[in-house]
């Protein structure tokens, strides 16, 4: 396994603001081995018999841990885990704790009432640029094998992303959402996969999937909620030439994106949709809170990326697997007549310096690479 720094301060940095930290992410992704990296913890897999016996007392186990660092991994499988941690966060500030557990636990109403205002969360994505380059291996390697850990270091097959698929259905959707038509349900995910990037229409799924254009719309929730997919919103503000409802939706995880697409060897268009997914991942790791939407006007022209910062311009982001001056940017530029105010960047895996071209007159675009989209991200953050 490699060295995930960024992960561990940001764990760190959560641990300073409040003393009941939150790791989602989908499975695989890394959780427990990242949590049991953290200097000076006490580690509990929930999964273990023994562990749930000495947890079914949460104050006399509170009190035996007190000024201690302590993980407790799986954390829904204990009978009442919001319980434990609503007693740690308001009556233990000094034991300090890491959970992670099934992503579909925090969407219960119990587990929200209880734990709001209570804990700081870390959504660990999958593998990062700054992952990437602990664990070695090139952007191309990393868009193509994926950043599920087991998968980018061991290339994962197809079989292997199937039985994902698999486990996901059973542990992550079926126990949280009921659903009966587990054909119907991975036939939309695997659908989801094969066109990630694209606009969402919930008509163009339903028929191949056999249900509803409703059934669609619902089975979507479960994905957005279990971080299986990411829906990106359009940005707008009611211009009659921009589309104000049709969202885009990403799939998780290159590596799967590329599999159900069908990809072998990896051509520039395809690196270019992947490469997007790359952006799209980094962004969920470092914007915070920075609202991440897409632009597109009725004459189809489009903007990859908008963030949407209160009471500041519209950052505008454009992804580009490599520059070479002849970039298509129709798109940015329309949106930067209707918006003139606020940075547009593109973002390009072969921009080591950082430079700039004229876009429009008092216009001008600056050329980065992920590093340098990062600081210009995070300097604008409220």
């Amino acid at each position: 396994m490699f060295d995930r720094e960024f992960w561990r301060d940001a764990i760190e940095r959560a641990w300073a603001r409040r003393s009941l930290v939150w790791v989602v992410g989908v499975r695989r992704v890394g959780k427990t081995v990242l949590c049991q990296s953290l200097e000076g913890v006490e580690y509990l897999d929930c999964e273990l018999p023994s562990v749930r016996r000495s947890l079914e007392d949460p104050e006399s186990f509170l009190r035996a841990v007190r000024g201690k660092r302590v993980v407790l991994d799986e954390v829904h499988r204990l009978p009442d885990p919001s319980e434990l941690l609503k007693i740690a966060a308001d009556h233990f500030p000094d034991v300090r704790i890491v959970a992670t557990g099934s992503s579909t636990l925090q969407a219960t109403a119990k587990f929200r009432d209880s734990l709001t205002g209570r804990k700081e969360e870390v959504w660990l994505t999958p593998m990062i640029e700054d992952d990437r380059l602990s664990a070695g291996g090139t952007t191309h390697e990393r868009l193509a094998r994926g950043g599920l850990p087991p998968f980018f270091l061991g290339e994962g097959s197809e079989r292997d992303m199937q039985e994902w698929l698999d486990a996901f259905w059973a542990r992550d959707v079926q126990e949280l959402f009921r659903l009966e038509r587990r054909s119907s349900f991975m036939r939309f995910a695997e659908l989801l996969l094969a066109r990630s990037g694209g606009i969402f229409e919930a008509t163009a799924f339903a028929a191949p999937s056999e249900v509803s254009r409703t059934t669609i719309g619902n089975y979507l929730g479960a994905l957005e909620i279990t971080k299986f997919a990411h829906v990106v919103r359009p940005f707008s503000t009611r211009r009659s030439t921009e589309i104000v409802h049709a969202p885009k939706v990403y799939g998780f995880d290159t590596g799967f994106v590329r599999t159900f697409r069908g990809w072998g060897e990896l051509r520039e268009e395809d690196l270019g949709l992947l490469w997007e997914h790359y952006v799209l991942n980094e962004l969920h790791a470092r914007a915070g809170v920075a609202e991440i939407r897409h632009w597109r006007s009725t004459r189809h022209q489009e903007v990859d990326f908008v963030i949407v910062r209160r009471g500041k311009p519209p950052l505008a982001v454009e992804c580009k697997w490599r520059v070479d001056g002849r970039e298509e940017l129709s798109g940015l530029k329309a949106f930067r007549r209707a918006y003139p105010q606020g940075d547009s960047l593109v973002v390009a895996s072969d921009v080591a310096r950082p430079f700039e071209r004229e876009l429009l007159d008092g216009v001008r675009v600056r050329y980065v690479g992920i590093p340098e989209l990062m600081r210009t991200v995070l300097s604008n953050r409220d």
